[in-house]
């Protein structure tokens, strides 16, 4: 169990939610697109059970890796965290040098990050670069657009 995979309640809760998807409601269809396709007579030139079964085994995979995603993952308890320090699941108010304008990032996993509500991957070029820093720090981060400087004004819950 090498790489667990940490995330809020509500990140457990979605990926719970997509597997519940995928076992019983894509699975069934897939299931009856192959029963429906072997209906339609000869099997070794029916195109439609071919892909249908390539559905399936796509399907069966992205399953296969999904439960074993969640049997690693483990929720943080936001009790504990410690807003001394940036770290996973802090937000994190810092201002941009080159703008001269604050933004509030709140440090997530890759699968529950979104830009548009200023969640960002704490394994993204600026997440790794605000990590572990303190109030006051400046930090340099090279992103394709060039060179920015945020400095942290504040961490939060």
């Amino acid at each position: 169990m090498a790489d667990i995979n940490f995330v809020t309640k509500e990140g457990l809760e979605k990926l719970q939610a997509e597997l519940q998807d995928l076992k019983y409601v894509q699975r069934p269809f897939i299931t009856k697109q192959i029963a429906d396709a072997r209906d339609k007579g000869d099997l070794s030139e029916n195109a439609e059970y071919h892909a249908a079964k390539e559905d399936q085994g796509l399907l069966e995979a992205k399953i296969a890796k999904l439960e074993d995603l969640i049997t690693k993952t483990r929720i943080i308890d936001e009790s504990k965290l410690n807003t001394s320090k940036v770290m996973m699941l802090t937000k994190v108010t810092v201002l941009n040098h080159n703008t001269q304008k604050e933004v509030i990032y709140t440090l997530v996993n890759e699968k529950e990050a979104d830009l548009k509500t200023g969640r960002i991957s704490f394994k993204s070029p600026i997440g790794l670069a605000l990590m572990n820093k303190k109030v006051g720090e400046v930090c340099e981060i090279t992103i394709p657009a060039g060179v920015i400087k945020l400095e942290i004004l504040s961490i939060g819950l």
